[in-house]
């Protein structure tokens, strides 16, 4: 079943005007529920664009939105999308709103209009989730990088999203950090069904998902699985680097090694090495 569908959407930023930007072209694509979804672009492809549109930041300037069957278009279902779609964006601290953690990832909860009880419930469970909650009562300020940004997917996940778009999650945290929250996602997406949507630049991270999305100029050039980083080409061309194995097995075919492309994983790499020998 399909949770998430643009169909034939555009839209433009600074409209009318003669810099207008023309984020996002005529754009068409589902997202399944359950499904991991990478979608990658360089700097200016549109995907974080995507993301506001969304859970309705920004509506689109023609074509159509729909997350679990609402539209974006109708102000009367931005309250109920915004209940099942969560948005996790790049710096934690702005989406911090209280001075003690538990507060903060109680604040989604109680905009629902939930009961304490549930509240409790639900903000006991989501710390859980995340690994933080021994420091339900500590202040946001003390925690690392990665603390914050698995405190700020907390707070989405209080309010039981069906979606967790991730904007560049990961972008601003140290290799430790990143880490640290890809983990959350992953276990996220495999344990408790949740349909996770992760835009990113990052392409080692693109390659834990079940589906890669490569954007360029506001378009898809790429939808498929890990079959998509045998598109060399594309990819560069897309202003993007393969993930780390692909590199090193796309540096020794220049020295005349033969390995197949499409690797994706040290593993992968290590096996087709091994077998060289």
């Amino acid at each position: 079943m399909d949770i998430v569908e643009l169909k034939n959407v555009c839209f433009s930023y600074n409209k009318g005007t003669d810099e207008q930007i023309d984020a996002v072209k005529n754009l068409s694509l589902t997202v399944r529920e359950g499904e991991f979804v990478a979608l990658v672009g360089h700097n200016g492809s549109g995907k974080s664009t995507v993301a506001k549109l969304l859970n309705g930041l920004v509506l689109p300037d023609s074509g159509s939105v729909t997350v679990d069957g609402k539209s974006t278009d109708d102000k009367k279902d931005l309250f109920g999308i915004r209940s099942v779609l969560g948005v996790v964006f790049q710096n934690p601290d702005n989406q911090m709103v209280a001075t003690i953690i538990e507060d903060d990832v109680a604040f989604g909860p109680e905009n629902l209009g939930l009961k304490s009880g549930e509240i409790r419930q639900r903000v006991d469970w989501a710390l859980k989730c995340v690994g933080m909650y021994d420091h339900r009562e500590g202040t946001p300020h003390r925690l690392s990088g990665g603390q914050k940004q698995r405190v700020a997917i907390a707070g989405v996940l209080a309010i039981k999203p069906k979606v967790m778009v991730l904007d560049e999650a990961t972008s601003m945290l140290d290799p430790i950090g990143r880490d640290e929250v890809i983990k959350v996602i992953t276990r996220l997406n495999k344990e408790e069904k949740m349909t996770v949507i992760m835009i990113t630049h990052f392409m080692n991270e693109a390659a834990l998902a079940d589906r890669i999305i490569v954007m360029n100029d506001g378009e898809i050039l790429l939808d498929g699985g890990q079959e998509v980083f045998k598109e060399e080409e594309k990819i560069r061309k897309a202003g993007l680097r393969l993930p780390m194995p692909a590199e090193v097995a796309s540096a020794l075919n220049a020295k005349g090694l033969d390995l197949p492309r499409g690797l994706v994983t040290i593993q992968q790499l290590a096996d087709e090495l091994c077998r060289k020998e």
